[in-house]
């Protein structure tokens, strides 16, 4: 049974990633473990909030290093909300230095008339990278759940698996290189597709670990 570590550092929706994946088949292991984190199949980084007390925690419980050897040691990763943030070098939100797997920056939406800020609700992706086992079985730019009032700008835009518009602002909504995928919206609060999503990413796993 492949074992899918979720990693805890206290930044919320654990339980609703883990009944998620849940849904979908999966056996997710809620941890602060490096170790655990080392020996899992794939791992999943979730989180809401805000980018410096993340950092600070996931310092705290000493996780930068194992997240970042899970992610060179080729096994899936996932990435969702503020656990797609923290990938990248730094944010406009904080002070602190982010994990710096991905080049690149977190800016904050600008302002235009009419726009809200956060980017709350349903909101369609547009797909910038059509292959990625992330999407397989998904509808044409399938609908979403959405909170944030920050957006990852990477340096290279090749990593862009999907964007989304919100008032005049086309921004990433997900990512993807290598065994590294990462999404800015929620799937696990997606209905259908984002189970679909969760769903993609266990058989991915599975692929992955001998039987």
């Amino acid at each position: 049974m492949s074992v899918i570590a979720v990693v805890d550092y206290d930044m919320g929706n654990l339980h609703s990633v883990c009944k998620g994946l849940e849904n979908v088949g999966a056996v997710p292991k809620i941890t602060d473990s490096p170790a655990i984190i080392e020996q899992a199949d794939a791992v999943v980084l979730p989180g809401v909030g805000s980018f410096d007390p993340a950092m600070q925690n996931l310092r705290s419980r000493n996780l930068i290093e194992p997240i970042k050897r899970a992610i060179a040691s080729g096994k899936p990763f996932l990435g969702i909300c503020l656990g797609l943030q923290i990938l990248f070098e730094s944010s406009e939100e904080g002070v602190e230095p982010g994990l710096g797997v991905i080049a690149g920056k977190v800016r904050r939406f600008r302002s235009e008339p009419g726009l809200t800020i956060p980017h709350m609700g349903w909101n369609q992706l547009e797909f910038t990278q059509q292959n990625l086992p992330l999407w397989q079985n998904l509808p044409s730019d399938p609908w979403v759940y959405f909170v944030h009032s920050y957006y990852v700008d990477p340096v290279d835009w090749e990593v862009r698996s999907a964007i989304v518009t919100h008032g005049s602002q086309n921004v990433t909504a997900a990512i993807a290189k290598d065994n590294l995928m990462a999404v800015q919206f929620h799937p696990e609060k997606s209905s259908t597709t984002g189970l679909q999503m969760l769903s993609n990413f266990v058989s991915l796993v599975r692929e992955k670990v001998p039987a």
